[in-house]
């Protein structure tokens, strides 16, 4: 690591580098972001993990998180700012990683500040009549809530900054040409797995490209959180993606911990895990019933539920809370685990073996379910790296990426797993990866199960929990991919920035790179196969 920072050092001399243990800090001047970002390209920096906006008081500037795709384990950070704040501008990373795209927009829209060359600077949560920026500092409320419905014009209206000769150039384009026949799919079709809308531009029955919307269900949970307390935030980590709600917990959990100097007690961390591994499996579950449903086999979504059921009653007797758990704490668990846990886990585990014997007869051998998945889908291994497509959708393209394996935490050290991998990318492949991934998570639960220590289930913490001044940034991996959580603290009891990273804001992202050249009755099927969840992405 220390030639590599040595190295970036050298190629970046208008840099100012430093390294903390496994994360190497870049910071430039706005004007060279882009410049920088081409010699980190070159040194292997492939995968944009995230892109947080900042309001420093008297900047405004991106914190972007970079790693290299062959060496997950190191973190890059690539600071840069602008101390215009009536009109700010950077320079747009786009054309270097395919995620930017999507993150840009995002910052734009709470932050206000203009990407030069970014192809696509509208809004990307808020209404495009939205008055301000809501994460900014000086932001002051002043907008009604909006009666009728945003005009598709309003939606489709694209504008551009460049600079040409030293100066900048506005323009406005329509995403959709008039000859180009538009369909909506969603917001509200229970095909969507949530309130998404798509706007599918056909060729006949050929999808030739999608829009995805968002926003319907935004709840601003980043800026609740600067009033919220440490241990508040658990609460809204759990509904972010609510089908990975004890992974999410956790990961703000181990931050706090980390920042704190604490260390959870032995017994916490074999639960925690066991917890995170049963909501694996109950997700996939769901993703693997609404998908076999979405192509017709209601049957195999009943199966789904019904096995998912097993997982929601242990979570019941043990935490209290079925759909989420609510269990994990800063520093350990909320309580100690049930008399019967142990034994409901271990009867649990040749029960889900049992089934998913079944579940692989009913409907993964079917031939007019193959037809359906078969050749269709592709997401090479580039296009995921760089559209920050992890989890199982990656791993289905051969991107080995799963944090359980790149750094482990918690129990995950201790056992032994496999990171189920395949090559081809297809629908099929994406489908059958999360069947493969319970026997998994069937396995790490076996090995911990009946070696849960005895002891203390959590450490004690101050009544109020205040981080140190810094920032901090934990990952973890959830059923749907790698879930981030950055913290900037200025040593209060609450945060003063909060970003989660949104493993299915990528996803949808990779469903906009696999839909064109599709028919358009493949659409729903496509969606199905990433398994993206809708609350995650409109935080």
């Amino acid at each position: 690591m220390e030639t590599t920072s040595s190295r970036i050092a050298a190629a970046l001399d208008y840099a100012a580098v430093a390294v903390e243990g496994n994360t190497t800090t870049v910071a430039v001047p706005w004007e060279r972001a882009h410049e920088a970002g081409e010699a980190l390209r070159r040194e292997g920096y492939d995968y944009l993990i995230d892109m947080v906006g900042v309001d420093g008081g008297d900047t405004l500037g991106v914190t972007c998180y970079l790693s290299q795709s062959e060496n997950p384990a190191h973190v890059l950070k690539l600071k840069y700012s602008t101390t215009e704040r009536e009109r700010p501008r950077l320079t747009s990373l786009h054309d270097l990683w395919g995620t930017a795209n999507v993150y840009e927009r995002e910052i734009y829209d709470f932050f206000g500040i203009v990407f030069i060359g970014h192809p696509d600077m509208r809004r990307i949560f808020l209404r495009n009549d939205w008055k301000g920026y809501p994460l900014r500092k000086d932001y002051v409320e002043r907008n009604d809530v909006p009666l009728d419905n945003e005009r598709i014009d309003d939606m489709e209206r694209v504008c551009t900054v460049t600079l040409e000769m030293g100066q900048e150039r506005e323009a406005v384009s329509k995403l959709f040409g008039e000859e180009e026949y538009v369909v909506n799919f969603g917001p509200q079709h229970p095909a969507m797995h949530g309130v998404l809308h798509l706007r599918a531009s056909l060729d006949g029955e050929q999808i030739r490209s999608i829009d995805p919307v968002f926003g319907y269900i935004h709840r601003g949970m980043e800026k609740m959180c600067e009033s919220y307390t440490y241990p508040q935030i658990l609460h809204l980590a759990d509904r972010l993606d609510y089908l990975s709600g004890t992974m999410n917990r956790h990961a703000v959990c181990l931050l706090a911990e980390k920042a704190l100097g604490l260390e959870a007690p032995e017994k916490a961390h074999y639960v925690r895990t066991i917890l995170d591994e049963l909501t694996r499996i109950a997700s996939h579950l769901l993703g693997w019933g609404c998908m076999a449903m979405d192509m017709g086999a209601i049957t195999a979504f009943v199966y789904g539920m019904r096995d998912r059921e097993k997982v929601m009653d242990i979570f019941e007797e043990t935490a209290g809370g079925r759909l989420m758990a609510g269990y994990g704490v800063i520093g350990g668990l909320a309580q100690d685990i049930h008399p019967n846990f142990q034994k409901r886990v271990s009867e649990f585990i040749p029960y889900m073996r049992k089934m998913l014997r079944e579940h692989h007869l009913l409907f993964t051998g079917n031939p007019i379910a193959r037809g359906r998945m078969e050749g269709v889908g592709r997401l090479t291994l580039q296009q995921a790296v760089s559209l920050g497509v992890t989890g199982p959708s990656g791993r289905a393209s051969g991107w080995h990426n799963d944090m359980r394996k790149i750094e482990p935490y918690a129990a995950y050290g201790k056992v032994d797993f496999e990171e189920v991998m395949r090559s081809d990318g297809l629908t099929f492949d994406r489908y059958v990866i999360r069947l493969d991934e319970i026997e998994q998570s069937l396995r790490i639960i076996e090995q911990l199960v009946d070696n849960i220590p005895s002891g203390a289930w959590a450490v004690k913490t101050k009544p109020v929990v205040k981080l140190p001044e810094g920032e901090f940034f934990q990952r973890v991996e959830n059923a749907r991919g790698q879930f981030c959580v950055h913290v900037e603290s200025r040593g209060d009891k609450s945060p003063y920035r909060v970003k989660f990273r949104s493993p299915s804001l990528t996803l949808v992202g990779g469903l906009k790179a696999i839909a064109p050249g599709t028919k358009v009755a493949d659409l729903i099927m496509l969606g199905a196969s990433l398994d993206y969840v809708i609350p995650c992405i409109d935080r």
